[in-house]
Order: structure tokens, then sequence, then C-alpha cells
């Protein structure tokens, strides 16, 4: 395989990162960069608490990713809500300090639609099963990433309350790592400053100081907030994160900058059971496809990373589609086909990864204008073709809720269907299924005179001397089956002799044909 380290470019951290944090503001249901004034917010908040840079560099990847755990948590409301990203946005503003609220919000939404017993059952299961699957994320989602110990360990606590009443783990006061309990305050800033304006984000933060947030932090952000909101407005968001990580910048080399796609392309493909796993996969077959078909290191390299975040637009389709056994309605359906354009937009705003999104787009397109976008071959580079395909076959090779997962054999044949049809590069397809393992398929061209592929066959055994009978025991035919084989050939090609059936077969290249044993 190509030396990748010598075509690598260099992607900083921060870059990666908050890409990842817009594909959770889609988890959310909040609009794209909520995520990025928060970590604004966070940062200057703790510049003006006197924190350290170790501290702040904590609180700056915190923040960015505090609210990771629900691209992953989704599947605890995915089989009680019909929308969990839709149940989210509206969780946003409620008040965790207040339990009577938050348990009518739930009774309200629990199997909402659904008959009365099966709504009551999902109700009594919903606190018991989706405590246990946020605790687990909590505790495992910041060791994903490995942004270090300090950053796993706060990440695990970002739904935590100073009182010790928060839903998960119940830490308490200062138990709660000092990053977390930034994040938590900054979180609801954001949404509250964007729907009310600074004063109601103002009220909040005095309202719930000292129950969800840590009174000292609270106390500071009502001395300091109006100034911090007012400068929040004049910002725009990507740079100014990426101007306010703390020094020095985190750079990537090639082996890194892989380790973390690879990264971030589990934690989205974990969003549902029948997607883990999905995104490496597909990188490492458009990569070996794409050097089997002589492109250039650089750009096979820039495909397997556009294949490791392909599927970062996910994070804005509830879990609950991904997951559904009937077929899905016209919205739901309208919904789904955006992921790619959400992909793209997603990494649109990195200088570093931009292209990668451009890319990323293109997954699910088809040469005759049939895909999610309607793109059609005039469209679509060689790239984006190797990676529809990869998509493809990789998918079929997956369960799916309406389907087992197919067999190697079967997605190939799967995969040489569609590009007979014209929706996939036929030359693509056959460098693809060469790289996953496969034999290569003798090109089906047009046959000679309307021969039927039965035909060809016995037309080639016959010019070299088999009798009738062999030729029925080669084939597995019976020898009358035969002489009407060669009757109808004979007619087709205008010859009434085996050595005018000769002269065909050799000038239409037919006696090339392997002769089966």
């Amino acid at each position: 395989m190509a030396d990748r380290q010598a075509t690598a470019p260099t992607v900083r951290m921060a870059d990666v990162i908050a890409s990842l944090a817009l594909a959770t503001d889609l988890a959310e249901g909040q609009p794209l960069e909520h995520s990025l004034r928060r970590t604004l917010l966070a940062v200057w908040l703790g510049e003006e608490l006197g924190l350290s840079q170790r501290d702040l560099s904590d609180a700056y990847y915190v923040a960015l990713l505090g609210s990771v755990g629900c691209v992953l948590d989704g599947s605890a409301f995915a089989g009680f809500v019909k929308d969990e990203i839709a149940v989210r946005e509206e969780m946003a503003m409620l008040d965790p300090s207040q339990p009577l609220k938050v348990a009518a919000f739930f009774l309200r939404h629990a199997g909402a639609g659904d008959p009365p017993l099966r709504r009551l059952t999902k109700l009594l299961s919903l606190g018991r099963q989706s405590q246990a699957i946020c605790r687990d994320v909590a505790l495992h989602v910041g060791g994903l990433l490995d942004l270090g110990p300090a950053i796993k360990e706060a990440l695990g606590q970002c739904d935590e309350h100073w009182n010790g009443k928060g839903p998960v783990l119940g830490l308490k006061g200062e138990e709660i790592h000092l990053a977390a309990r930034i994040f938590i305050l900054a979180q609801d800033v954001e949404v509250f400053n964007r729907l009310g304006g600074a004063d109601a984000a103002l009220t909040v933060v005095r309202k719930r100081a000292g129950k969800i947030y840590d009174p000292r932090i609270a106390e500071r952000f009502s001395a300091v907030g109006a100034a911090l909101l007012n400068r929040l407005q004049s910002e725009s968001a990507w740079d100014a994160v990426l101007s306010v990580e703390p020094a020095p910048p985190r750079l990537l080399s090639f082996a890194q900058f892989d380790e973390v796609a690879c990264k971030v392309a589990n934690f989205i493909d974990m969003r549902s059971p029948y997607t883990v796993g999905h995104s490496p996969m597909v990188a490492s077959l458009a990569e070996r496809a794409a050097l089997a078909l002589g492109v250039p290191a650089s750009e096979a390299m820039a495909l397997r990373h556009a294949g490791l975040l392909h599927d970062l637009g996910r994070a804005g389709a509830p879990v609950s589609f991904w997951n559904k056994t009937e077929p899905l309605s016209g919205e739901e359906w309208e919904r789904m086909k955006r992921h790619p354009s959400l992909t793209e937009i997603v990494l649109a705003r990195s200088s570093s990864l931009g292209h990668l999104g451009t890319l990323a787009g293109l997954h699910h397109e088809k040469l005759d204008g049939s895909g999610y976008r309607g793109l059609s071959a005039t469209s679509l580079p060689l790239t984006a073709r190797i990676l529809a395909a990869a998509d493809t076959y990789q998918s079929k090779l997956e369960p799916r809720p309406h389907r087992e997962a197919m067999t190697p054999e079967l997605a190939a044949d799967e995969v040489r269907r569609q590009a007979d049809h014209g929706k996939l590069d036929r030359d693509v397809v056959e460098a693809l299924l060469s790289a996953a393992g496969h034999q290569p398929q003798r090109d089906k061209r047009p046959l000679p005179a309307g021969l039927s592929e039965r035909e060809v066959e016995v037309l080639c055994l016959a010019v070299r001397g088999l009798s009738n009978r062999q030729i029925a025991e080669a084939l597995f035919l019976a020898p009358k089956t035969v002489g009407h084989h060669l009757e109808n050939i004979y007619s087709k090609i205008g010859v009434s002799t085996r050595v005018g059936a000769t002269l065909f077969a050799v000038q239409h290249g037919l006696i090339a044909e392997p002769i089966p044993s």
C-alpha cells in the first residue's frame, strides 16, 4: 500500500473535534454552532475565573464535546419516542430542578400515538432503561475519544447537578470536575440567550445557582455575563473557537488524524446497532479500490478519510428511523435522505476538512441521477463513484431492520446488478470487489447473432470437435437438446458446417470462452 505518511496533511485536533461538536448539535436538535458558542462562553468564563492554561484546555474540549453522549444515548429514547431529536430540543428548556415538570414532560411524550396499554408499558420502562444507558455512556464516552484522563472524566459528568440530584451519576459539589461544571452553565446560557436574550440567560443562572450550577461560577457569570454575551454576538463562531484553543494547538500527524477520524466514525456508527463498524470498513474498501484503479496516493488517502467521516450527518436523523422495521413515511424518508448533505455542511466550516465533506456528501449518488441528491455521472468524479460503490457493497453485508445481512457473494451480485443498470461504475465495482477478495467477472459484452450464453457454450465445444454426446455430458444436457441448440446456432449465424461455425467463433472472439471441465 502507498506510503501515506509522505502525503499526509497537517490537521489541528480542534478542527476534528469542533466538526464532531457540530454533529452533536444535530443530535440535540440545536442549530449548528450551538456547541461552538457554548465553547466560547466556557473559555471566556474560565479566563474570568483565572483558570490555568491546563484547566482552560480541559474546559475547551469538554465544552466542545459535553453533549457528545447524546449521539449515543439517543437509543435510550428511541424505543419510547418517535423523534428523540425533537424531544431533546424541548428538553433544553426544562428546569431539571423541578422533577414534577420533568415527569410531566416525559408522560406527555413517552409512547405518544401508541395504544394506551403499550404506552403505559413504555412509560414504566423509560426511566429504568434510559438511566442505565445514560450511565454506561457517561462512564465510557470519554474513553472513546481519549483526549486525556481529565477530559475523559469530565465528559462523563456533564449531566450532573451541584446539589447532587443529577439524573445519571449523582455526583455533588466539587465531586464534579471543574470543566463539567463550567459546561453545565455555558450549555444553558447559550440556549436561553439565543431564545430569550441576555436577561433570560442571566435570570436562569441566578435561579439555578446552588442547585444545578456551582454557585461560585454562577456568581462570576452574573457579574460578567452581559459583556460576554454581547461579545458573543460579534464573533464568527468557527474562527473564534479555533483562535481560543489554549496554546499550543494540538497538531495531528497522519497516524494520529487517522486514529481520531476512526474514533469519530465509530462514534457515529454506534448510533444504531445496524451500522456498528460500518464507516471504517467503507473507508478501507474505498482506499484499496482507488489504489487499484491508479488513483494517486494523496487522493486515495483523502478518499479514505472521507469514507471515515461520510456518515456524520446521520446524527441529524432520529435513531428510531434507522431502526424502523416497517417502511418509512414520506417525511421520514426525506429526512433520512438529507444525511449526506448534512455531512457536507458539518465539515464545510473547516479549511482542513471541507474537501472531505464535499466528497463524503456524494456517497449516495448514482450515475443515472437516482441518488439522494439527484446528481448524475457528469457531476461525480472517480473518487465519488468509488465511495458510493464501497458504501453500497458494505451496507449489503450488514443487517438492516427489514432484512438479514447478505453473504459476500450476494452483495457482489447486487453491486454488479446496479452497475448493469447504470447506477454504479462498472470498472469501479470490479476493482472494489477485487479489493474485497472476489474473483473478477468476465465482461458481459453483447453476444453476436443473438446467441444466448448457453448457445455460446455449445458452440465453443462443438468447434473443438466434441460430439453431441460429449457436449451433452460436459454441460449436463440431453444429446437431443444439444442437437436442437446446434440447429438454432447454425441458423442464427448463417452456416451449415462445423468449419463455418469455427470461422464464426474465431471471428467474434468466442473461441477463447472457457470450456467446462
